[in-house]
């Protein structure tokens, strides 16, 4: 795809380009947006420019629908000459190319975007006033005319926007997407003990606006593993998962600021903010990792010696959470030991169950309330030992596992009923839910196209 073109091949594409914006002029009798990257040097496709020309489409698209400007017709064409994309447009062409040049100024990307709007007689609008140069910031064409930089520092301006601007929206994507879980995990109702829009389950201390409180409060927190991730990928995944530590002690208290000490979200603080940080050491310009199964085995790798560390050096008198005095009487990991494995729980069971429940025509709700049944059956939820006891946990565990295997896809009914036997017995399986969440975030990061 990065293979270089010559002089008589742009100049061919140019002419292609030029007869293909004529022959939508006369079929619609509209204005035409040319849409084509600036990149110099003979190369003019690579993965990454790909993306930048899509992110630059999408841009366009939303900003034209916007202003309610219909799109009567769009030709794309990729090839190693460069990305090129014609749209005929319904509106003026003074309207399209204020559309056009808002988007060139406001985006950090806008100094890659060439958006020529042509009129109904085919003549292209100019800018009032010409960009400044990419590599210096000179204002006007005086760089470009003088040939002042070399196409090398051209290429390097170049692809540094581009990691730039991707960094960054990535980054927000994370955090956006994993703010949404959470705020999907706590809505998914009914949930067998948990705090969800029918009730506060087994709980005395919180509700669901103590939730949504710590969700807003922690939002900026899982695009900071991101970052941290992808700034230390360099390193071993042992030393991301030191300093995604450090920061997660960061949003337990930021946490706690925002319920007045109630903790909400402490287990997923952890867990979930290693999936974002491993996405982040996994995370390249051009093409994010968004596979589930590599982002779970990345978190593994950087956490699985730290965990057998702690476990080794817990006594009955180091050991300060509840998780912790489980494993010293039970032998439980809980959250941490699934960590450690990878996330057994979330690629195995929340993932799959979540897809199959969808496919088969049932809401999110529904399908998440599905998926949580299937992660209280596998009965490791340490939060549930800590709060009603081993037997009764054995006995929830059972009874989620005897009403799947009735019918895979169980009633809300039936569930509500089984919430009333959770909260009865003062069980919560916190730790499942977190795994829903993770699951949730999973889904949403891998369907980004």
């Amino acid at each position: 795809m990065e293979s270089e073109v010559t002089l008589m091949e742009m100049l061919e594409a140019r002419e292609a380009r030029v007869r293909a914006q004529e022959d939508l002029h006369k079929r619609y009798g509209a204005p035409v947006i040319s849409f084509t990257l600036n990149i110099a040097g003979p190369v003019k496709d690579s993965p990454l420019i790909r993306r930048a020309f899509r992110a630059g489409q999408a841009q366009l698209e939303v900003g034209l629908t916007s202003a309610r400007l219909p799109v009567l017709e769009r030709v794309e064409h990729l090839a190693p000459t460069g990305c090129e994309a014609l749209y005929a447009v319904g509106g003026t062409a003074h309207e399209i190319k204020t559309v056009c040049v808002s988007i060139e100024e406001a985006s950090p990307l806008g100094r890659l975007f060439d958006m020529d709007v042509l009129d109904r007689d085919c003549h292209k609008l100019d800018r009032e006033k010409p960009r400044n140069c990419i590599v210096c910031g000179a204002p006007g064409k005086g760089c470009a005319s003088r040939r002042v930089h070399s196409v090398e520092e051209l290429q390097t301006a170049t692809r540094r926007i581009m990691e730039e601007y991707f960094a960054a929206d990535d980054g927000e994507k994370v955090s956006s997407l994993a703010t949404r879980a959470l705020l999907d995990e706590v809505c998914t109702t009914p949930k067998p003990g948990l705090v969800d829009r029918a009730n506060n389950g087994s709980h005395r201390d919180m509700d669901i606006f103590t939730f949504t409180a710590s969700i807003a409060s922690l939002a900026p927190y899982w695009g900071k593993c991101f970052q941290i991730g992808r700034k230390t990928a360099a390193l071993t995944p042992a030393e991301t998962f030191q300093s995604l530590k450090q920061s997660g002690q960061g949003a337990e208290r930021t946490m706690f600021a925002a319920t007045g000490g109630v903790n909400t979200h402490k287990g997923v603080i952890f867990s979930l903010g290693l999936i974002c940080g491993a996405a982040g050491r996994l995370w390249r310009a051009e093409a994010p990792c968004r596979d589930p199964e590599v982002i779970l085995a990345e978190c593994a790798s950087m956490v699985s010696a730290a965990v057998e560390k702690d476990f080794a050096a817990l006594s009955p008198d180091s050991a300060r959470t509840a998780g912790e005095q489980v494993y010293l009487e039970r032998g439980l990991t809980g959250v941490r030991g699934e960590a450690a494995q990878g996330f057994p729980g979330v690629l195995h069971t929340a993932l799959p169950v979540l897809e199959y429940a969808l496919k088969s025509g049932r809401s999110k709700n529904d399908a998440g309330v599905i998926a949580l049944l299937h992660l209280i059956a596998r009965g490791t939820d340490t939060n549930m030992v800590a709060r009603g006891g081993l037997e009764k946990t054995k006995k929830a565990a059972e009874d989620c596992t005897q009403l799947v295997k009735r019918s895979p896809l169980p009633e809300m009914e039936e569930i509500a009923r089984l919430d009333q036997e959770f909260i009865r017995d003062n069980l919560s399986p916190g730790g499942c839910a977190d795994l829903l969440a993770a699951a949730f975030f999973l889904r949403s990061w891998n369907e980004i196209r």
